[in-house]
């Protein structure tokens, strides 16, 4: 397939990360087509904004923005307008349907999600007990984790309990290992979502096998051996259905799925919590 490119210009005046998420999800329904990025964040002057400006008018192509001061934004249209690049305020439409509905003008403020409120240190509390926790350490603190993740190796569980920590969600993960049972404490907790993450044995096999090869490893032995693998899922398979703890596959799933599915139940592990 032949692939095409065009330029994406993203301009912000906060971190861009609205706009890159939006601009990328757009993207990537376009089958042989790719953007070539253009991020400016923290665009709030206008000498900034001539500087984004002048990079449009070298590549011209979509402009995707989230500029709330008006001298700006319509400098902006402007040059797009000379260059000819289209131009969409990303967040205008969803400015216009909640004024619409709540009959009121939003404050003018770059940045405002991204205030130091109660939800950012709790995030930022998260991710530190996920990386304090990671792989097995601390087994004691289990109760205070908000979801734990088990698996056998090579499960995503490590990069899954680190998005869950970004989503405010205290995480921890815990390897299943050939011979070596799992914390006995995991059947008696009741607070933390327990969920058990597999993945087809080809799938394990594969990026155990890419692992070894990036350490330059001997690749002989147990650990990637088909049928050895397939037993050990097979193993955490019954472990889960024996104490009835959720289980997600993985294997065609990226990271940011398994952890939205894992959020979903943790919604509605919390309500039953709190119902008993």
């Amino acid at each position: 397939m032949v692939r095409s490119y065009f330029h994406l210009h993203l301009v912000s005046d906060s971190t861009g990360e609205t706009l890159i998420n939006v601009g990328r999800a757009a993207a990537a329904q376009y089958e042989g087509v790719s953007a070539i990025e253009h991020v400016y964040p923290l665009v709030r002057s206008g000498t900034q904004l001539e500087r984004v400006i002048n990079e449009i008018e070298q590549a011209p192509g979509i402009v995707l923005y989230t500029l709330v001061g008006r001298e700006l934004t319509e400098r902006l249209e402007e040059a797009c307008r000379a260059t000819g690049s289209p131009l969409l305020s990303v967040l205008e439409p969803v400015h216009r349907l909640l004024q619409s509905y709540l009959g009121t003008h939003s404050t003018a403020r770059p940045g405002a999600q991204h205030m130091l409120n109660a939800e950012y240190f709790k995030r930022i509390d998260a991710m530190n007990f996920t990386l304090a926790h990671d792989d097995g350490n601390l087994p004691l603190d289990l109760n205070e984790a908000d979801v734990i993740l088990l698996g056998v190796s090579r499960t995503s569980k490590t990069p899954t309990a680190i998005y869950l920590a970004n989503r405010g969600l205290k995480t921890t993960n815990i390897p299943l290992i050939p011979g070596v049972p799992p914390p006995a404490i995991l059947e008696t907790l009741r607070q933390p979502l327990i969920v058990g993450l597999i993945a087809s044995p080809e799938r394990i096999v594969q990026i155990r096998q890419n692992r070894l090869l990036s350490l330059k490893a001997d690749d002989s032995s147990s650990y990637v051996d088909r049928d050895a693998v397939a037993n050990e899922i097979a193993t955490s398979r019954r472990l889960f259905a024996r104490n009835r703890w959720p289980v997600i596959d993985v294997t065609r799933r990226s990271i940011e799925e398994t952890a939205a599915a894992i959020v979903d139940l943790h919604r509605e592990h919390r309500l039953k919590f709190i119902a008993d």
